[in-house]
């Protein structure tokens, strides 16, 4: 894998409700996940196909907001089964010193 995109918003997703007797991946309160642009392993891919949605937002400029949430950059939400709830935040990651996002490296050739 020749990964050459320089990501710039990482993500941090943590369980904040929910018991792991039913869920079926056992995800249980303070489970934490970190990802950048993939799915992180051990997540929920039927779950993670929502919070990826949330994910592209914020990498397109948008903000949380606008969906009734009073922080920008954070919300809460429920997994696919509605069992288990989340927290999701972005951070800016690769940003130079005045917050622009560093550039990409060199893409391969096909």
């Amino acid at each position: 894998m020749r990964q050459w995109v320089t990501e710039d918003w990482e993500f941090e997703l943590t369980v904040t409700e929910g018991k792991a007797g039913h869920c079926r991946l056992g995800f249980e309160k303070g489970d934490r996940f970190v990802f950048r642009y993939g799915c992180p392993a051990g997540m929920c891919p039927k779950t993670m196909q929502q919070i990826y949605t949330w994910c592209e937002v914020i990498r397109c400029g948008g903000d949380f907001t606008y969906r009734g949430c009073p922080q920008k950059y954070e919300m809460d939400i429920g997994c696919a089964d509605g069992c288990i709830g989340f927290h999701l935040r972005a951070y800016p990651v690769n940003r130079d010193e005045n917050g622009k996002p560093l550039p990409n490296g060199v893409r391969p050739e096909d």
